[in-house]
């Protein structure tokens, strides 16, 4: 039966994705929207931008739910561990927005967005061992992370990248001081 306490735990476990996401879009040099991200060469296969916040409000609520099911079992003390890898990938989620949008680095946002998907895939793990529920409910977030880097590196092998004080196409090779 559901009590208070629990429901607010919920609600809780709900708003911290879900907030973390707003804050991470603020800093997020305007997304989907930007000058910039709307200039980039993209594939055919890039979702409409009206997709994402509609993905990413629901990818959060699921995670929140998620997080939910896994406290249940124990709190933080009993599931210190899971807990702590699914908050790492929520601190590594927030960040590959600013990285992405706001500092337009495809380069290094992909390999964040690599180590991103790393943590999620052993939170998912994690969760499994605890809840399975809690487990199949991360199941979308892989599966729409996995585009989400697939989108990221096309991008990056598309489009120039930032380097120095100059713009660098990726295709063509630097040349140094040494070089012939």
């Amino acid at each position: 039966m559901w009590n208070f306490y629990a429901i607010a735990m919920l609600i809780v476990a709900i708003a911290i994705p879900v907030g973390l996401g707003f804050l991470g879009s603020t800093f997020g040099g305007g997304g989907g929207e930007s000058d910039w991200y709307k200039s980039l060469d993209k594939p055919s296969w890039t979702p409409p931008g009206y997709v994402f916040p509609i993905m990413w409000t629901t990818l959060y609520i699921l995670m929140g739910i998620a997080s939910y099911l896994i406290w249940k079992e124990g709190g933080f003390r009993v599931q210190a561990y899971p807990l702590a890898v699914y908050a790492l990938q929520l601190v590594l989620n927030l960040a590959w927005t600013p990285l992405f949008f706001g500092l337009h680095r495809p380069d290094i946002s992909l390999g964040e967005i690599v180590v991103l998907w790393l943590a999620v895939a052993g939170t998912i793990y994690m969760f499994f061992h605890v809840n399975h529920v809690a487990a199949y409910l991360l199941i979308p977030y892989i599966l729409w992370l996995t585009v989400a880097t697939a989108l990221n590196a096309y991008i990056y092998m598309h489009n120039p990248i930032l380097s120095g004080d100059a713009y660098h196409d990726i295709t063509t090779p630097l040349r140094g001081p040494n070089s012939t």
